[in-house]
């Protein structure tokens, strides 16, 4: 997980790193492991042990272990193919897929900076017209407060399983279709379908409803996410309260199961959304705190839950597209209360209709 939001592809080794102490992680996040090029002279873990050896040592390279477990899925039919992600990474920059596992580690031994290579999802749930891959991009403010769902269509070429080098037909990045896709917004504009519409095409081409299949493993998953650092990240104890805004990738597959793929800790999203995103970020975390008076002007709310520490503030970065981002901080009341309504609202973009779960 992104513990700063500097890192664009968000930081994935802190995920995996997480990932142990996650006893249901391996329902829902693909097998993963930290890979460092060999010139960095990092321990490497043994194929006995490697979990263990990674919490214990943050640097320690789990490249036998990854050998071992691609050797024990070739043999049992598992599937082969593999995808090496820098850390570093952004836009689509710094990945590989592959079925030869020496390919990956050669690649990454090439590179300078650490990669995760993960399990690839190769049977993933495909939207029509077009055979499309697609992802889920949830974006989530750490309060108890409505969180906002979009669905993100990134994969706009007929999906190949046979052809690992076309990265239009397999990485459902933004930048990669919108610079290198001949087909970018043939379907859907920008690439991106909102909830009410996603909604609709699950019910009318799979007679699945989108409320009591994908969503209730989404708040799964990031509920467990969420408990799993709250003790790391809790501002619990110090002298200010401060907010995180999320961005949960998910993937879908064929059996309708949900992965996480990635956290990111710096989120981007459509264009259209940011007026109502920061809106609600303000709404969530900054109103709380300095309230708007009679006259318009702002003032701390003295009945506030949230410190009026000016560490609760709005920073932007030097990425081409907009970010927020705030202290990687849980507003703690997240914690104390019935998960339904940390995840208590889902709005459509596009009508601004929303559904309440029961």
């Amino acid at each position: 997980m992104n513990t700063d939001g500097t890192s664009p592809r968000s930081r994935q080794q802190q995920l995996i790193k997480t990932s142990p102490e996650l006893s249901d992680s391996s329902n829902w996040f693909p097998e993963s492991y930290i890979i460092y090029p060999t010139n960095l002279n990092t321990p490497v873990a043994p194929a006995t042990n490697g979990i263990s050896h990674l919490k214990n040592n943050p640097k320690t390279d789990e490249r036998e272990v990854f050998l071992a477990s691609y050797n024990s899925k070739k043999e049992s039919g598992e599937g082969t193919v593999w995808i090496a992600k820098s850390s570093a990474g952004a836009k689509g920059a710094g990945i590989l897929i592959s079925h030869d596992a020496n390919q990956l580690l050669e690649y990454i031994d090439n590179q300078g900076q650490v990669h995760v290579i993960q399990k690839y999802l190769e049977k993933p749930l495909l939207l029509e017209p077009g055979h499309r891959k697609f992802d889920i991009r949830q974006v989530f403010y750490v309060s108890p407060k409505p969180t906002e769902m979009l669905v993100c269509l990134d994969f706009i070429k007929p999906y190949n399983s046979s052809d690992l080098q076309d990265m239009t037909s397999h990485l459902t990045n933004h930048c990669i279709q919108k610079e290198h896709s001949q087909n970018y917004g043939r379907y859907e504009e920008g690439n991106e379908m909102f909830f009410d519409e996603f909604r609709l095409y699950l019910l009318n081409t799979h007679n699945v409803t989108l409320e009591t299949t994908i969503l209730p493993q989404i708040k799964q998953i990031i509920k467990s996410c969420l408990t799993c650092i709250e003790p790391t990240i809790s501002t619990k104890h110090l002298s200010y309260q401060s907010f995180q805004l999320f961005g949960f990738d998910f993937m879908v597959d064929e059996s309708f199961k949900v992965w996480l793929i990635e956290i990111n800790g710096a989120p981007a999203c459509a264009q259209k959304l940011y007026p109502e995103l920061c809106q609600g970020i303000v709404d969530v975390a900054v109103s709380s705190v300095f309230a708007l008076n009679s006259s318009g002007d702002s003032s701390s709310a003295s009945s506030s839950p949230y410190s009026s520490s000016p560490s609760s503030t709005f920073s932007t970065n030097s990425c081409s597209s907009p970010k927020l981002r705030g202290p990687l901080n849980v507003v703690e009341d997240c914690y104390n209360i019935p998960k339904e309504h940390c995840f208590s609202k889902y709005r459509n973009y596009d009508s601004h209709s929303e559904y309440e779960p029961s």
